[in-house]
C-alpha cells in the first residue's frame, strides 16, 4: 500500500477529486500548527511579522518577474461579468457538460506562488538600515503541477524568514538558518540532509539558470523521506542576490539592496514527520510531541 493510500485510508488526508488537492483533517492541522510554532520559536530575532493574501495580482507576477521564469506554475482567476440572461445560458451550459470557460472574462488576480513575493512591493523604494531588514512571512501557496504524490500538493503553505541588506548580511542570514534549519528537522526525529539545488525554471534559457544558480551556490534544500525512496525538499535556504532590489527599487546605505530567504514547507514537513513517525500522532515520541507543542 502507496503512502498516499495510508493517509487517505486513516483519515489523515481527504480526496477532492483533483490531483494534488486535498483535504486536511483536524490531527494533519495539529502537526501544521505544531511545525510552524517551533519554527517561529527558533527565530532569534523578533522581527516583523506579514501574513500574505492568498491571492496576488498579475501585475505582481510581472514585477517579480514569475510571469517569465515560472509560467507553467502560475493559476490566474476567471470570473463571471454578464447579465442575467448570460448567467443562465453558463449554468445550463455547466449542467449539460459543455465548455463554459468562454462565458467568464480575465482579472487582474491570481493565486499566490511564492510566500515572500509578497514583501518586496511593500518595500518599494525604500532603503532599509545599517544591520539590514528581517521579516516572517507566511501564505497559502498554489503551484499547478497536479500529481498523485502527496509531496506535491498543489495547495500548500510555507512560512518564511527573510533578509534584505547588504549581500555580506544576505549569504550569512542565509547559511545560519541552513544550518538552523538542519538541527531543527533532526530535532523532529527526521533524517535530512542538504543539497545545492535549482528552481524549476522554463523555457529555452532554464539550463543556463538553472546551471548559473547552482554554480553560485544559490539555493540549498532540506531533503527527508515523504512518499517514495527519493527525498522531496521540506525546507530551502535561498540568496536571490539584487534581483528584487533592483525590481523595486530598494537600497541600502552602501547600494542596492540584495535579499535571502529560508521557508520551511508546512505540509511537508508535516507529511515527513507521519512518514517517520507512523500515522498515530499519540505513538509519537514525547520529546517530539513537547517540541511541536501537541
Amino acid at each position: 500500500m502507496s503512502f498516499r493510500d495510508e493517509l487517505l485510508i486513516s483519515g489523515i488526508l481527504g480526496e477532492t477529486g483533483e490531483p494534488g488537492l486535498y483535504h486536511r483533517s483536524g490531527l494533519f492541522e495539529d502537526v501544521v500548527s505544531g511545525v510552524e510554532r517551533y519554527f517561529r520559536s527558533l527565530n532569534p530575532v523578533d522581527n516583523i511579522r506579514w501574513t500574505m493574501s492568498p491571492v496576488t495580482t498579475t501585475q505582481a507576477l510581472v514585477d517579480t518577474d514569475y510571469v517569465d521564469s515560472f509560467p507553467q506554475l502560475m493559476a490566474l482567476l476567471d470570473g463571471f461579468n454578464g447579465d442575467a440572461r448570460q448567467a443562465r445560458v453558463l449554468a445550463e451550459s455547466a449542467h449539460a457538460g459543455a465548455d463554459w470557460s468562454g462565458y467568464l472574462g480575465t482579472t487582474n488576480l491570481a493565486l499566490r506562488p511564492v510566500a515572500c513575493h509578497g514583501l518586496y512591493p511593500t518595500l518599494s523604494g525604500r532603503e532599509v538600515p545599517d544591520g539590514g531588514a528581517q521579516f516572517e512571512v507566511s501564505a497559502t501557496c498554489f503551484r499547478r503541477e497536479p500529481s498523485d504524490d502527496p509531496a506535491r500538493m498543489q495547495s500548500f503553505r510555507m512560512l518564511e524568514f527573510v533578509m534584505v541588506g547588504t549581500p555580506s548580511e544576505c549569504r550569512v542570514f542565509r547559511d545560519e538558518w541552513l544550518h538552523r534549519a538542519l538541527a531543527a528537522h533532526r530535532a523532529l526525529g527526521l533524517d535530512v540532509s542538504s543539497q545545492v539545488a535549482n528552481d524549476p525554471f522554463f523555457g529555452r534559457a532554464s539550463q543556463m539558470l538553472s546551471q548559473g544558480q547552482i554554480e553560485k551556490e544559490l539555493k540549498y534544500e532540506v531533503m527527508a523521506l515523504i512518499a517514495s525512496e527519493e527525498p522531496n525538499a521540506i525546507s530551502s535556504a535561498n540568496y536571490h542576490e539584487d534581483h528584487f532590489g533592483n525590481s523595486f527599487n530598494i537600497t541600502t546605505p552602501s547600494g542596492v539592496a540584495h535579499s535571502a530567504c529560508f521557508g520551511v514547507g508546512l505540509e511537508r514537513t508535516t507529511l515527513a514527520l507521519f512518514r517517520r513517525h507512523g500515522l498515530r500522532v499519540s505513538h509519537w515520541p514525547s520529546g517530539i510531541m513537547d517540541l511541536l507543542g501537541i
